[in-house]
């Protein structure tokens, strides 16, 4: 064996270990162990498509309610962790010493303990024995070691202060201080009840999560991952730098049902970051744009690292809702990296690899995607509003109806793919590569797009739950996982059925123990996440957080935003995406709600907790601890920190749109209509890609300096039109507090008041914050001051608050006795922000036209 191949070997080695020692576990023990770890892991996803099911209450056994489920769910993930994460480097890989059995069954027992003691801690809420104090303490522990194991000490760390904090409160300095939690209540707190361990991330982890974790093991395993690589390079392989652009687009297809940014590195990286290379790419570059992608893949509905299913609970809206609000701003950063990466090839003067399709000009390549959209589009459309139409008819029938034409559109789909060779897995180090042909390619495997579909026909049309919708997606995906191979086999004339069915039961078997392996570290971080959303519970951290980013920030907005940023960053670091998002979610989105109320700042909550989401996913590119980055690098024998940094450089783009959104919530899709929709998406995309282009320092030709300004304040005006427009023409008129019921009878309906109100907090405290206040109904302003339901008092030439009516729509919006209304802002008639993209758009093509006739100068006298 040559040096290079022992090099590499060697590193495919470490891959391994490094993916399964943060997803799955490194340890794969021999014999009965083995087979006992292996079937396991298969039992718990066994048990959890049991759970999602209609089947238990159908025939009335096996019905579990949540805090059962909870139990049990983190019961199987305490074994597995001790059973398949070794304590140390050192400890045996290939067997499981006697001290992690004991602790695999004792933690799996006090795991289990809120399902076997369920009927007795019911009847004793807030009064535990010293038996349930005992295998509490003992749980925290082993919780605690367990995380250790499975995502290192980063999250074990935080949980420890978190529970340290808890119980010396009355001994912290100045504002840390607070009245303390006895040993036995943090137990109670954290173990015995829903608000700590089996909270509500625990709760989603096992409704939800576990589901498309394992729907995307399941779709993995069955050759859809191979076949997302090979479509993507068919399609782009051969423009310049085309192995990058390819590598962006499979990290998006695969970060759609991925749950990991290191195992989405890897699966990928280890095929596109050798490509990259051969045609120009640094071992840095390469495998920061694969660093870059994966990453992004956590950030890009359905699944969002599982924080889409977080996001439902925690703020408070459907799920359809997040997937909306989440998708445009995901999109659009996929396009801007895709554009990085031409910008990098342009530079670097790169070519594409050689193309195995049949050259076509221009018009035909446009008229057959032209084609191939419309199709799509049309078949949308007529099995929407086919199914439509049919449901009346139907009635009952139609699920059996729907699963017939489901069924004959799947053989069909195989049959069309059994025309074409089978995919084939690639050396990418192999001296020559010649790229797959588009057609053959796609059509060989479009069957696996039918569980997607079902998945998000469940999800957007159904509005089936997330858990059940995922559920019926993974029925679909074990039936293609066990007749694939029988039906397009027989359909080439070579059917060996027994073999076919055995494999495809080998396949089942090994992605139901896949995707069980993949939640271990999930629900374990699930789990200890509580911990810390418990702690902020029982002790009001998160108004110590607030208080000191107001002290550093000094009450200014920006600073305020840049140092939540800043933190969350550093929680994020060396956290898996979930635990990342309850972490920073919980601690930091509640200190943007409340100092932007106080200072102005009024968005809906999703976009909050949309911004500290970002920007603890970029924890996961950002050095020393980025173990994406990690990863990337063993593929590319690239220095890990160097590449770390160029991946960081480019996910400004990523960076930025939180705070674009924040102030501009029409990247959100909030209140916009279809149209204005298709106008932000194309409008933002622009913006975002002539904000790479700034940050690239390269567009049509390098930039200059004042180049790179102008397009940075350009793209600015593009996203964000009304900052220049409120400084032309102030959105707002000021009225006086006095007068605020003739205030709701002249503005509009649809439309809001900001209002601004000084009074007491919870604790006693001055406060004055702002709120957003919808109109109530009512054609005068008479009768919707009285339908908002409150009683307003001058006093010392102050509005004050005399009487909020209980349920009403004051009380529900935050009006209290004895407030004084400080301002009241009203919309006015002003001209449209968007107005303001003339402008910019103008400046933009000055900057196009000088940089054309530079670029015209240089082809000149390269060619003179």
């Amino acid at each position: 064996m040559t040096e290079d191949k022992q090099k590499a070997a060697g590193s495919s080695v470490d891959l391994e270990d490094m993916v399964a020692s943060s997803d799955s576990g490194a340890r794969n023990p021999e014999g009965f162990p083995g087979k006992l770890l292996v079937g396991i892991a298969a039992a718990w996803s066994l048990f959890q498509l049991w759970v999602a099911s209609p089947l238990p209450f159908i025939i009335g056994f096996g019905v579990f309610n949540a805090t059962e489920a909870r139990s049990i769910h983190l019961a199987f993930a305490l074994f597995l962790a001790f059973m398949a994460y070794p304590a140390t480097k050192r400890s045996p890989r290939d067997r499981i010493p006697i001290q992690d059995w004991i602790m695999a069954i004792v933690a799996a027992s006090a795991g289990a303990y809120l399902f076997t003691f369920y009927e007795q801690l019911s009847a004793r809420p807030g009064a535990p024995i010293m038996q349930d104090v005992v295998v509490g303490i003992i749980g925290l522990l082993l919780l605690l070691e367990a995380t250790r194991r499975a995502l290192g000490p980063p999250l074990t760390i935080i949980a420890s202060i978190f529970i340290i904090y808890s119980l010396a409160g009355p001994w912290m300095p100045g504002i840390l201080a607070h009245r303390g939690v006895s040993l036995q209540g943090l137990v109670n707190h954290q173990w015995l009840t829903t608000q700590g361990v089996f909270g509500i991330a625990l709760g989603v982890s096992t409704s939800f999560v576990f589901l498309f974790v394992l729907f995307g093991a399941l779709l993995d395993k069955a050759g859809a991952g191979n076949y997302f690589i090979k479509v993507a390079f068919s399609l782009l392989g051969h423009y310049r730098g085309g192995p990058a652009k390819a590598a962006v687009v499979a990290s998006g297809l695969t970060g759609l049902i991925s749950g990991s940014s290191i195992a989405n590195t890897v699966t990928t990286g280890t095929f596109t970051i050798p490509m990259m290379k051969r045609v120009g790419f640094s071992s840095e570059k390469a495998g920061a744009v694969e660093v870059s992608s994966s990453v992004n893949g956590q950030i890009m509905p359905p699944v969002m690292g599982a924080a889409a299913f977080l996001m439902v609970e925690y703020v408070g809206i459907s799920y359809v809702e997040v997937i909306k609000h989440a998708f445009l701003p995901a999109l659009i950063s996929y396009i801007a990296l895709i554009y990085i990466v031409h910008l990098e090839a342009l530079k670097a003067n790169m070519q594409g690899l050689e193309s195995a399709n049949p050259p076509k000009p221009l018009v035909r390549k446009a008229i057959g995607f032209l084609a191939g959209l419309l199709l799509v589009m049309i078949t949308a459309l007529v099995v929407y509003y086919g199914l439509g139409w049919l449901k009346p008819i139907l009635g009952d029938a139609t699920p059996w109806v729907a699963a017939v034409v489901l069924a004959a559109v799947y053989v069909g789909l195989l049959a069309l793919g059994s025309g074409y060779p089978e995919l084939e897995l690639d050396d990418p180090n192999t001296p020559i590569f010649k790229l797959p042909q588009t057609r053959p390619t796609v059509m060989v495997g479009l069957h696996y797009i039918l569980p997607v579909v079902v998945l998000v026909w469940c999800l957007m049309v159904e509005r089936l739950s997330p858990g059940l919708s995922a559920f019926w997606a993974t029925v679909l995906m074990i039936i293609i996982m066990l007749t694939q191979r029988p039906i397009m086999h027989a359909f080439r004339g070579r059917s060996n059925l027994a073999a076919d069915l055995r494999e495809g039961a080998m396949d089942l078997w090994v992605g139901l123990v896949s995707g069980a392996r993949n939640m271990i570290g999930i629900g374990i971080a699930t789990a200890t996440a509580g911990i810390i959303v418990g702690a902020v519970s029982q002790t009001g951290v998160g108004l110590v957080l607030a208080d000191m980013v107001e002290i550093l920030s000094m009450g200014n907005l920006m600073l305020i935003l840049l140092l939540t940023a800043v933190l969350s960053l550093i929680l994020g670091m060396g956290l898996p995406t979930t635990a990342n998002y309850i972490v920073v979610s919980a601690l930091l989105a509640p200190v943007i709600v409340q100092l932007g109320e106080q200072n102005g700042l009024l968005v809906p909550l999703i976009a909050i907790h949309l911004f500290v989401f970002y920007f603890g996913i970029m924890a996961d590119v950002t050095p020393p601890v980025g173990l994406a980055s990690f990863a990337a690098a063993a593929i590319s024998n690239g220095d890990p920190i160097r590449t770390g940094f160029q991946a960081f450089y480019y996910s400004l783009r990523t960076a930025a749109l939180p705070f674009l959104f924040i102030f501009n919530t029409d990247l959100l899709l909030i209140d916009v209509t279809p149209l204005q929709g298709v106008v932000v998406f194309i409008v933002a995309t622009v913006a975002m890609l002539i904000f790479a282009a700034a940050t690239q320092g390269f567009m049509l030709t390098r930039n200059r300096w004042y180049e790179t300004i102008l397009l940075l304040l350009v793209a600015f005006t593009l996203f964000r039109p009304g900052f220049w427009m409120d400084k032309i023409h102030d959105p707002y008129r000021s009225i006086p507090p006095s007068q605020f019921e003739q205030a709701l009878g002249d503005v509009e309906r649809d439309s809001n008041l900001r209002v601004q109100i000084s009074g007491l907090d919870a604790f006693g405290k001055p406060l004055t914050t702002w709120m957003t206040m919808p109109i109530p109904e009512g054609e005068t302003g008479e009768e919707r001051f009285l339908n908002l339901g409150m009683e307003l008092v001058e006093r010392d030439g102050k509005t004050i608050v005399d009487l909020v009516t209980y349920g009403s729509e004051a009380q529900k919006l935050g009006f209290d006795f004895d407030q004084e209304i400080v301002t009241v802002l009203a919309p006015v008639d002003s001209w449209r922000k968007e107005f303001m993209w003339f402008p910019a758009l103008l400046v933009f093509g000055l900057v196009v036209l000088m940089q054309r006739r530079r670029r015209a100068r240089q082809i000149t006298e390269a060619t003179a």
